[in-house]
């Protein structure tokens, strides 16, 4: 069964107050405001004199348990919001896999579910880790992107983006964090510039609550459990407002989602679940046995949820 065997993250220590972005970005001092008070966002995460390569070797090397195993590692999947993030020819993936001890590994980028290709990167690990059938065989799943371009810095009236990172080490025969659900759902008809299409923004944002908590309960009745069963639900910091909303659709209680990046380090596009799964885990927020949630949507449109058993 897939299971997380490790989980790392790694949070830029500078924090930029979202106002620093409101000429470059043409917010008012109003929509500031909005997003201070009503979305709960305040700060962001950023590094911008350090390179994508660095920010994946510093969540490489975030992660101790890799250490010594490089050799057991198959796989190397990158998931990734936005589909392109550097210049070709220049490939900072492989680069830095060859420099910690991982050239020997089959090594791809996993897109096209926006912030939702995370989850989609466990479940491909795991599936091609079962297939392959090799004892003690490990993938390892990176996320975590540069705020390089506009539409990486923000979502139009939803939030900014941050460049937190994560990593983690996934098993076909875990014994602890194992997956017991994935669920997806793909809205096609959303697919488009938000920034651009006023109308398009505003159908999404209508639309994005039914099918976050439709994909939600699918992943809790695939893996044979209610809301209730959950311990927690790690989300995607998309902002506050909107966990609030569906928590209260959903009848759970929003003190169990974990949210405490979102006003400091804001929404780390594809990594904030496993971020937050770090959170959880350094606060002993997690016990045997426990099931807890893993959601998230990207623009696109893609739903997903992830049932796991700690």
């Amino acid at each position: 069964m897939t299971a997380l065997d490790a989980v790392a993250s790694y949070i830029p220590d500078r924090r930029i107050p979202i106002d620093a972005f409101a000429e470059e970005l043409a917010l008012s001092e109003k929509q500031v405001k909005l997003f201070r008070r009503f979305h709960g966002l305040a700060d962001v995460a950023r590094e911008p004199d350090r390179t994508l390569a660095d920010l994946l070797r510093s969540t490489i090397g975030a992660l101790p348990e890799l250490r010594g195993q490089e050799h057991r590692v198959r796989y190397v999947l990158y998931a990734r919001s936005i589909p392109v993030g550097v210049p070709f020819p220049m490939n900072p993936l492989h680069d830095v896999c060859r420099e910690m001890g991982l050239g020997h590994a089959i090594t791809f980028t996993v897109t096209h579910h926006a912030c939702a290709s995370s989850l989609l990167a466990v479940e491909i690990a795991g599936r091609m880790l079962a297939s392959d059938g090799e004892p003690g065989a490990l993938a390892l799943v990176l996320a975590g992107e540069k705020t390089f371009t506009r539409d990486a810095q923000q979502v139009p009236e939803t939030t900014f983006f941050g460049e937190g990172a994560s990593a983690c080490l996934v098993s076909a025969d875990g014994q602890r964090d194992r997956l017991l659900s994935y669920a997806t759902i793909i809205r096609g008809d959303f697919d488009g510039r938000l920034a651009e299409d006023a109308d398009l923004l505003l159908r999404y944002q209508r639309a994005y609550p039914e099918a976050l908590a439709e994909v939600i309960h699918t992943a809790a009745d695939l893996a044979g459990v209610t809301l209730d069963d959950l311990s927690l639900i790690l989300p995607h910091n998309v902002n506050v407002i909107s966990w609030k909303r569906m928590c209260k659709n959903l009848g759970f209680p929003v003190t169990r989602v974990v949210l405490d990046n979102v006003p400091v380090a804001g929404h780390s596009f594809c990594a904030d679940p496993f971020i937050n799964y770090r959170i959880a885990a350094d606060r002993g927020a997690f016990r045997p046995g426990d099931r807890y949630m893993v959601a998230a949507a990207g623009l696109g449109a893609t739903f997903s949820a992830m049932v796991f058993e700690h």
